[in-house]
């Protein structure tokens, strides 16, 4: 295959389109600026899901149709869920707020600069999917990565049911119940599993050196932008609960984000931005 070969079979009529649908969804940050890698991620990643169906939906196998449905359960859960969350909860208001700079005006260009680049990792990501869709590729590994997905929504839903319900209890404690026992950050976890098996299943449909480069680089930044809210949420509660002996100790025994690998702190580590 040639250079010129493999980069028209990296970019397809369908990219361009399953671009446009993330960078019109994820454009409620003009509004908001960090609804660009909030609501409008949720928004972004349920939009391509939908745009991978009407594009290719006719031809596609049952396992396509699979791993579109959980890109759109995903969008719906995460998006649905964080502007719950603001609407309901005062607190996360004042922590949203102070976590971004509260009411300082942004530039319109970098906002501009902000929206182009969230969509086009939101591209990235779901690439996978789009190039098996695109290809009308089969395969076992399309069932292991939409299973890998479902486990995902599963932790994501359950961490933020259990994290809702400690802080109803006790709004001034830290979580350190259910999975937050076994990590710290599990709802980043989920987050990281969900991108593992949407990577998974592009196996045996990514067909070029250049759409593996896609698909890679699309996982890399989810997994750098999950450390990095990981580090921020570490610096916030040693900020918060950090004089509480309970809070060190658990810090001291409990991985941050990865289940059994002793990775406990974040906060000095210099190349994840806070």
């Amino acid at each position: 295959m040639s250079f010129g070969d493999m980069m028209a079979a990296a970019f397809p009529a369908g990219v361009w389109v399953v671009l446009a649908v993330c960078a019109v969804l994820s454009a409620i940050g003009f509004y908001k600026f960090v609804y660009f890698l909030s609501v409008g991620y949720g928004f972004a990643v349920c939009g391509a899901g939908v745009a991978i169906l009407a594009l290719y939906g006719a031809g596609a196998d049952v396992w396509t149709w699979v791993l579109c449905g959980l890109l759109v359960i995903y969008g719906i859960r995460l998006g649905g869920f964080l502007l719950w969350r603001e609407i309901k909860s005062a607190s996360y208001r004042k922590t949203l707020k102070a976590a971004t700079g509260g009411d300082k005006p942004m530039p319109v260009f970098v906002k501009a600069v902000i929206w182009v680049c969230v969509a086009i990792m939101y591209l990235l990501q779901v690439s996978p999917v789009l190039y098996r869709a695109e290809a009308g590729a089969r395969g076992v590994m399309a069932p292991v990565g939409a299973a890998i997905m479902a486990v995902a929504l599963c932790i994501e839903s359950l961490a933020d049911k259990q994290k809702s319900a400690a802080k109803a209890k006790n709004p001034r404690r830290f979580c350190d119940t259910g999975l937050y026992k076994v990590v710290r950050c599990p709802n980043y976890l989920g987050e990281v599993l969900f991108w593992t098996g949407v990577l998974l299943s592009g196996i045996g449909a990514l067909k070029s050196p250049v759409q593996w480069v896609i698909a890679l680089l699309g996982y890399i930044l989810i997994v750098y932008v999950m450390f990095s809210g990981a580090k921020r949420l570490e610096l916030r509660q040693n900020k918060n609960y950090g004089s509480d002996p309970e809070y060190r100790a658990y810090v001291e025994k409990t991985p941050i984000l990865l289940p059994l690998v002793p990775l406990y702190h974040l906060e000095n580590i210099k190349f994840i931005v806070a």
